[in-house]
């Protein structure tokens, strides 16, 4: 009887000692994770404020675009209203046949300025784009775009920004965005 309580005492002391190690290695186990899930964590948040960053400068560069295709726009009106005052007074000075010559010669004027303005509006606004985050987003094919695309019976004859491009029964061309829905191209 006192032999087996020595060996059940030592055998106790023994796993004692072996659960002490276990506990420790898991322990030290989970700090490490704990510190690597923290680290992940930070790396995360650093890429997300890139991204906002990067974000909020694409739109400060677009605003700035628009402001100034709008100044463009505005210089080119009061040029336009420059050269019509100055038609008019031409005008008022001239006889009666003189006259009609500088009416039209207003006309000419006031007709050529308005296609300068269109054409200038035209320009900026194809040079007022998606930012490069919007268009990732729209590129970006879900379940929803690829089954609409199963139902579209047009004619595919293309491909643009790497979706398939479809020609409508009057001609149109257009592709599926990611929302199912047909975004027309010119």
């Amino acid at each position: 009887m006192g032999l087996s309580l020595l060996f059940t005492l030592g055998s106790l002391a023994q796993e004692t000692k072996t659960t002490k190690e276990v506990k420790k290695v898991t322990t030290e186990q989970a700090e490490k994770n704990k510190k690597e899930a923290e680290k992940k964590k930070k790396a995360a948040e650093k890429k997300k404020k890139a991204a906002e960053k990067k974000a909020a400068e694409a739109k400060k560069d677009q605003d700035k675009k628009v402001k100034e295709a709008k100044e463009e726009i505005s210089k080119a009106k009061k040029e336009t209203d420059e050269k019509v005052s100055k038609a008019k007074k031409e005008v008022k000075s001239n006889s009666a046949s003189e006259q009609g010559q500088t009416k039209s010669a207003a006309g000419k004027a006031k007709a050529e300025a308005k296609t300068a303005t269109k054409t200038k509006a035209t320009e900026t606004k194809t040079k007022v784009k998606k930012t490069a985050v919007e268009e990732k987003e729209d590129l970006k094919e879900t379940a929803i775009s690829k089954a609409a695309e199963k139902k579209v019976k047009d004619k595919v004859t293309g491909e643009y920004k790497g979706k398939k491009v479809f020609t409508g029964p009057r001609g149109g061309k257009y592709y599926i965005n990611k929302n199912g829905n047909k975004t027309y191209i010119d």
